[in-house]
């Protein structure tokens, strides 16, 4: 299996510094206001976000054919807390929102899959020490 990478270079104090990542066609900017306000540019948690959804999704996917059904559709949104906890910043959740298109499946077994994805992905598992949630629903 390849090697996956990423790079991020970061120059300045925390405060008025600035930073980009990139990994594969990304580049893009990082400050202590993209990350700890509201201020433009991306975030490491963003990043973190972007690749649970993708691994949900498609381990969902796989999970489904495996069952016999081929989704349509899924769509995932992660959406990564990231608080002050004591002197410092911690990732304390990940919520994943999945609304998924499958012909054929009942709620019942959608929320099986749904379930054995959230739990088996690799980037679930390599989070496995937040708390993950999840939050699907058939549409269509």
């Amino acid at each position: 299996m390849p090697v996956r990478k990423a790079n991020a270079v970061w120059e300045g104090d925390l405060r008025s510094g600035k930073g980009t990542m990139k990994f594969g066609s990304f580049e893009g900017p990082y400050s202590f206001s993209s990350r700890f306000e509201d201020g433009k540019g991306s975030n490491p948690e963003e990043l973190i976000g972007a690749a649970h959804a993708g691994c949900f999704s498609m381990a969902l996917s796989g999970n489904l054919v495996k069952a016999g059904f081929t989704p349509r559709r899924i769509s995932t949104t992660a959406n990564v807390h990231l608080d002050l906890v004591g002197q410092g910043f911690k990732i304390t959740s990940i919520e994943l929102v999945t609304e998924a298109e499958i012909p054929g499946i009942d709620n019942a077994r959608f929320m099986e899959q749904a379930e054995g994805a959230k739990k088996n992905c690799p980037v679930s598992q390599a989070l496995a020490a937040i708390d993950i949630k999840l939050n699907a629903k058939l549409v269509g």
